[in-house]
């Protein structure tokens, strides 16, 4: 768990009109804090020490000290919306959490040994990341910043499942309680698909009867 502070303050003028003149201001972000037993709270944020912290993974797997108005309390990015098409963050969602409240959230998954992997270098396969994020339920003392599942010794044919990863400890997958139907694949490795002459051979033929149909019409 990494150590992230941001600075916030009561938003009191509300609405999208008031919302679109914060971000104009372009000093800060319109946010909302719910969660833990008490009400929705509208807030804005410091912009440039979010922009700074959002630009790291690793800040959307945190449990973060949010200071409104000199008042501390811990969250978790529940959501971030952003402009369509610039970089631009235009409103953020934080969950309140509890020292000694299990609560659930999504966290990376990251696949190392791709390099080594015997699936990928010796038996020309290749890898499909079925899952980027898995969900996890813990205490936020325990919140990882993230999973790792090596598969440097993976064999063409091999499927992972949310059962096969390696958990911290008081760290569970909430969708394994409900059933192995639940039990999803996060990757496989597969053997590489390798396009041959026939298969172009293949493509221009069907590329010529088709202008062939055309010229009959």
């Amino acid at each position: 768990m990494s150590d992230f502070t941001l600075n916030a303050s009561v938003r009191g003028d509300l609405g999208k009109g008031a919302s679109r003149r914060l971000r104009r201001a372009n000093l800060q972000v319109p946010a909302i804090v719910y969660g833990g037993g008490e009400a929705p709270q509208p807030i804005s944020i410091e912009k440039a020490a979010f922009y700074k912290a959002a630009e790291q993974e690793v800040f959307f797997s945190s449990v973060i000290d949010l200071v409104i108005d000199g008042k501390k309390q811990q969250v978790v990015v529940r959501d971030l919306q952003r402009h369509p098409y610039k970089p631009l963050i235009t409103h953020a969602d934080f969950l309140r959490v509890a020292a000694d409240e299990v609560f659930t959230t999504r966290i990376p998954l990251h696949i190392v040994g791709e390099e080594k992997s015997v699936g990928i270098k010796d038996q020309d396969g290749e890898l499909h990341q079925l899952a980027n994020e898995v969900e996890v339920s813990c205490l936020p003392k325990d919140l990882p910043d993230f999973l790792t599942i090596d598969i440097s010794t993976f064999e063409v044919g091999t499927i992972k499942h949310l059962s096969d990863l390696e958990l911290p400890e008081g760290v569970t997958i909430p969708s394994l309680a409900l059933g192995e139907d639940h039990d999803s694949p996060v990757l496989s490795i597969v053997k590489a698909k390798v396009r041959g002459a026939n298969d172009d051979d293949d493509a221009e033929s069907a590329e010529g009867e088709g202008e062939g149909t055309q010229g009959e019409e």
